[in-house]
């Protein structure tokens, strides 16, 4: 009777008891990969959930209840002080033990937090500030921590990283592009190391001997699509040794092993940049593919083009700029069946030649160059839109990838065919203990807690922020924006303050850089043309006079670092040039400046014909603009608020729609196929 009752009980109420009483989770007995098993949620499961996260973030104030715990570590801390380095490995060694025993009890957490805090100290002269060590507590705990931009995530990261590494478990550091991966792995490998543990990278290009061992090490940092691709390439490799039979049957037999696998499970991961990684990228599944061979493509491809180039806008197909789709219509479908008439193979299947046609008109009118890719070295490289960097081994699906290389005049590729694909919903779900940090999560903490079914609390500033704006000017037209733009940084570079200006692509900052050029403005530009000189670029940022032009590379993870006397002068000038599709993107960018408590200005210079605006406040900006008295002013305060929130809420409901669909998709392809899954 018991079980019939609980049966009917949805899996929401289940989840959210589980999510109060913070249950720990442990990995599946039937695989010899260590993972979490994935629960699927059905409709009525998310709205319940979604309405509970959404209330309980209203009132998450962990931060406060953790304060008492973090007094421990001050208790702790003399013992450490006065050790030598080899004290302190052989008490990081005497901690394992107990840790592995009882988990992170709030004494064992607290010892350990100021074990690896004296470590710091000594290996980068840098004191964890408490709320550092209130943000490490909130992450060994299992939660997602907001901190304000330039509190220090990279060292909250590492207290966790290590505390959790020195429990025995593997942890994985994730962050969002291989320079943030090699930075702070070089930057805390002497931390690691006095305290007996080990480090590795994990970056695009390796081989799969130099990955594993890099997985071996009791911390690994890596790119989040890296690590992902590593564990669909393991889903392969064992293949139906997934099972714990076969995995026993292989250890009895002397003809059958588990293959080597690249990972050794998910066990604890940390994810640098979360809402970046979990919910910005989480609209497209990882794909792994095979070639699949097509001797005639490069004639199909052409022909793709020729016939899109023959059809007439609204009249043969028409373009949502919401959804970034194009339709052919019925009077363009009667158009393109009599440009195909003659044409053989491919071109008599009605279906077929619809698509191919359709991507021919998606590379023409949605895909621009220094937009959605770059030309490299004769190949398409796709920029990757929520960090303005190149994105390494990626490619477009069902032939765009091949006819984005036939518009360009590049080599055609092969075509590929799926062998394996994950979302990034159900990927970071497998982790046995999942938490996570960025610097804007508030937005995003409902979303965070119905698919990771991890809460978020938010962690106080060290210091109060000095950080001021200087308001918003939206004007009518991208001209009078770019020459209010050139006109702001003659005015600061006078006061010799170094500017930072974000564009949303390549193609802006190429523009802007020639308007630069042209009033004798010294700058440097960072953009995906620009990359391999990231680092120096970065460095140089905040000294006097110093003007960056920089794509969304210079968004997340970038800490610029305040020339001598400039702090005086007004610290680091922000300029964000157009609206993002979250304003949590936008809060990014504005938070290179005014970091740790020292001053910083910023201010956003947009217009009524930038490309957030256009695709998804259109008609209010044309209403907008019909009403103007002044063409030549920007816009009043209430209006900029309002085209603002339109835009920006649009754009997020879309996307919101997109994962859930993504989501949805997998889970329809897995119970299609269910029959074909090893168990």
């Amino acid at each position: 009777m018991a079980s019939a009752a609980s049966s009917v009980v949805p899996v929401a109420f289940r989840n959210l008891i589980a999510m109060a009483f913070r249950k720990t989770n442990v990995p599946s007995g039937r695989s010899p990969y260590p993972e979490r098993g994935d629960e699927k949620l059905n409709s009525l499961d998310l709205a319940l959930t979604q309405l509970f996260a959404r209330v309980s973030s209203k009132f998450e104030r962990h931060a406060a209840r953790l304060s008492s715990q973090a007094s421990l570590v001050d208790d702790y801390a003399p013992l450490f002080a006065t050790s030598s380095d080899e004290d302190l490995t052989h008490a990081a060694q005497q901690m394992r033990g107990p840790l592995l025993r009882h988990g992170f009890r709030p004494d064992l957490t607290a010892q350990g937090l100021a074990l690896v805090s004296e470590a710091i100290w000594r290996k980068s002269k840098l004191r964890p500030h408490r709320v550092q060590l209130l943000g490490a507590m909130a992450l060994l705990e299992g939660r997602f921590i907001e901190m304000e931009t330039g509190e220090g995530k990279t060292l909250t990261g590492a207290l966790a990283a290590a505390t959790a590494a020195l429990a025995g478990k593997p942890v994985h550091v994730i962050t969002v592009n291989d320079y943030l991966a090699a930075r702070d792995a070089e930057e805390l490998r002497p931390v690691y190391e006095v305290l007996g543990l080990t480090v590795g990278v994990i970056q695009h290009g390796q081989d799969a001997a130099t990955r594993r061992a890099a997985y071996a090490c009791d911390v690994a940092y890596a790119v989040n699509k890296e690590l992902a691709f590593d564990y669909l390439r393991d889903g392969l490799a064992l293949g139906s040794h997934r099972s714990y039979a076969h995995k026993v049957i292989g250890q009895l037999s002397a003809g059958e092993t588990t293959p080597p696998l690249l990972l050794r499970g998910l066990w604890f991961a940390i994810v640098d940049e979360a809402d970046s990684i979990l919910i910005d990228e989480a609209r497209t599944p990882l794909i792994i593919s095979g070639i699949e061979s097509d001797p005639d493509q490069t004639a199909m491809y052409s022909s793709a083009l020729n016939f899109a180039r023959q059809l007439q806008p609204v009249t043969d197909f028409v373009i949502s700029s919401n959804d970034r789709s194009v339709k052919i219509t019925p009077p363009g479908l009667t158009k393109l069946k009599r440009l195909v008439d003659g044409f053989g193979g491919i071109w008599r299947a009605r279906a077929a030649r619809e698509d191919l046609v359709t991507h021919a008109l998606s590379a023409l009118h949605l895909y621009q160059r220094d937009q959605q890719y770059v030309v490299l070295d004769g190949k398409i490289q796709i920029i990757d839109e929520f960090t303005g960097r190149i994105a390494e081994g990626r490619s477009w699906q069902h032939g765009l990838h091949q006819i984005i290389e036939a518009k360009e005049q590049c080599e055609i590729t092969h075509r590929h065919q799926t062998q394996a694909s994950i979302t990034y919903q159900r990927f970071f779900r497998r982790y046995i203990h999942l938490s996570g940090m960025s610097g804007t999560l508030a937005e995003v903490a409902p979303e965070l807690r119905v698919v990771y079914g991890t809460p978020v609390a938010r962690i106080p500033t060290n210091r109060p922020s000095l950080r001021t704006s200087r308001g918003i000017r939206l004007f009518p037209t991208a001209k009078q924006k770019w020459r209010a733009v050139v006109e702001t940084v003659v005015y600061h570079q006078r006061l010799q303050r170094p500017i930072l200006i974000g564009t949303r692509s390549i193609a802006t900052s190429e523009l802007l850089s020639g308007m630069l050029a042209a009033e004798h403005i010294e700058h440097v530009v960072l953009n995906a043309h620009h990359d391999r000189d990231e680092a120096a670029i970065i460095a140089q940022a905040g000294e006097p006079g110093r003007v960056t032009v920089a794509t969304n590379m210079a968004g997340r993870g970038t800490d610029i670092k305040l020339g001598s006397g400039v702090a005086a002068l007004g610290g680091l000038h922000v300029i964000l040039t157009e609206f993002h599709e979250a304003a949590r993107i936008d809060r990014q960018l504005i938070g290179r400046g005014g970091r740790q408590g020292d001053p910083g200005t910023y201010e956003v210079i947009a217009s009524l014909e930038d490309e957030l605006i256009c695709m998804f406040a259109r008609r209010l900006k044309n209403f907008v603009s019909r009403s103007l008295a002044n063409d030549d002013a920007p816009l009043p305060r209430h209006l900029v608020g309002v085209v603002r929130w339109q835009a920006q809420s649009r754009a997020q409901r879309l996307h919101s729609r997109t994962r859930r669909q993504t989501l949805r998709n997998q889970d329809q392809r897995d119970k299609a196929l269910a029959f074909a899954k090893p168990e």
